[in-house]
């Protein structure tokens, strides 16, 4: 099992709630309400707290080449396996999350009227969900959020199918990792200059991989010497710096800020150092199973506070606490009843047999 890293889990736990802040502010009846008393906050959540899903891409290309190729080389004899894999980690608790979100929009909308409800979903929206390509196909989200899971495990895939190529075009360990380390930086800069330009290719991993990009470069720069690090930095920043002053775009900026923080966490070994505390690490490890369940939750409470509450502002207030409090509880309930069991499972699944020798 690889060693967990504290630094990336505080990461995870600060992107992860300022995703429910911005789903909270953006979505339902609430917020309307509470606006008055915190414009300013309220609109900064509703707004720019969602760049913090560039937190995810950038640390989704860390750990997806941390574990695919750390030196450059694919690892993997059989890709096709990882990705099945990859997509197990994925849809297990992603299915479960999606019966909790169907159950609690059919309550909702038994509750109050709302454009943040989702609609009755028909069986090819589901179907499409289920393999990951309701926004390739038009579908509404049965989820906030769900789009993310599709597109990490684009990401991931495209990322995989390069390193596969490197290593049919390679005659040698170093020719490999050159000729990844090449595709990898191709595919990012069409990314950047192109489809991360315009919005119709949103559907695709293409349009998020020069963030995705930069978090496997983080991770590759880190390795060795800081020297080392900054022959690869430098052209890497010069590049994103440029696109910027080409069409600036703060989720680009944001994106190579982490990417940038990642390296240098490495090079300086804070990565496995800090932070220590261990609510901190809670958080990090649970972020993904909050990240599913946190929209249902924050729309039953929505759906009650709009049936049974006053509209009054300060009510509303209180119950966007109760919203975001009730949240993290439910992911952690989440997290060891369905998250960690499925993980436990595959883990059971995959581990060889121990055969007894009688004496």
């Amino acid at each position: 099992m690889l060693s967990r890293f504290p630094f990336i889990d505080a990461l995870k736990a600060l992107a992860a709630q300022l995703i429910v802040l911005h789903h909270l502010a953006f979505y339902g009846p609430m917020s309307d309400h509470a606006h008055a008393l915190a414009p300013d906050l309220i609109s900064w959540f509703s707004q720019d707290a969602r760049y913090a899903v560039q937190v995810f891409l950038v640390l989704g290309g860390f750990l997806a080449v941390h574990s695919l190729a750390p030196a450059g080389c694919l690892r993997a004899t059989e890709p096709l396996d990882l990705l099945w894999k990859r997509y197990r980690k994925l849809v297990g608790p992603y299915l479960v999350a999606l019966l909790v979100a169907l159950l609690i929009a059919a309550i909702g909308r038994a509750l109050m009227v709302h454009d943040s409800l989702p609609g009755r979903p028909s069986l090819s929206q589901v179907l499409a969900h289920v393999f990951l390509l309701q926004s390739i196909l038009g579908h509404e989200g049965l989820s906030a959020g769900v789009w993310y899971i599709a597109i990490d495990f684009q990401l991931f895939a495209l990322l995989l199918g390069l390193l596969w190529l490197a290593r049919q075009a390679a005659g040698s360990a170093a020719g490999e990792a050159a000729i990844a380390a090449g595709l990898v930086a191709t595919l990012a800069m069409a990314s950047l200059y192109h489809f991360n330009l315009d919005a119709d290719w949103d559907s695709w991993g293409v349009y998020f991989f020069g963030s995705y990009a930069l978090g496997v470069v983080s991770y590759w720069a880190s390795n060795g010497q800081p020297q080392r690090a900054a022959r690869w930095l430098l052209p890497v920043l010069a590049a994103v710096v440029l696109t910027l002053l080409l069409e600036y775009r703060p989720r680009i900026a944001v994106a190579l800020v982490v990417a940038l923080a990642l390296a240098l966490a490495r090079c300086s070994g804070v990565l496995e150092r800090w932070p220590k505390a261990q609510l901190i690490g809670y958080l990090g490890r649970t972020s993904y199973s909050l990240f599913l369940v946190h929209f249902p939750v924050c729309l039953l409470v929505n759906a009650l506070f709009s049936r049974f509450a006053q509209d009054g502002p300060w009510l509303n207030l209180a119950g966007l606490i109760v919203a975001w409090l009730a949240s993290m509880v439910a992911a952690a309930l989440f997290y060891r009843f369905v998250e960690a069991a499925m993980q436990g499972a595959r883990r059971r699944s995959t581990a060889p047999a121990v055969v007894r020798q009688s004496s």
